[in-house]
């Protein structure tokens, strides 16, 4: 059964950093893409970023430039450096597993960003 289990949110002042991680149960070799979304409240789920088999990254235009999608392969673990955050990066924070076609996602990390 694929888990994936993320740790890392929380609060931070405007201006700050947090970084993410998500623990995946497999090896990292056999993914296609692991994610980064996140739904604000009221509002969709959307891509933050995410990073290809290969290592090409991808990132939404409002978080380029401040986030950086990393990976681990000795640890099976994906990162979400934040930095200069924003009040409206507030969101939950969804890790993003794609080994086509199935799609797994975490259960999620609240992060809040205020002074």
């Amino acid at each position: 059964q694929v888990q994936l289990v993320e740790s890392g949110g929380g609060l931070a002042q405007p201006g700050g950093s947090l970084r993410l991680s998500c623990a995946a149960s497999e090896n990292l070799f056999s993914i296609d893409t692991m994610a980064w979304y996140r739904q604000a409240p009221g509002k969709s789920r959307e891509l933050a970023a995410a990073i290809v088999r290969n290592g090409d990254t991808h990132y939404a235009d409002a978080v380029e430039g401040r986030f950086t999608i990393s990976r681990d392969f000795a640890k099976n673990t994906v990162y979400l450096q934040m930095n200069s955050l924003k009040s409206e990066d507030t969101a939950v924070y969804y890790c993003n597993e794609r080994v086509t076609p199935d799609v797994y996602w975490g259960q999620g990390t609240q992060v809040t960003v205020a002074s």
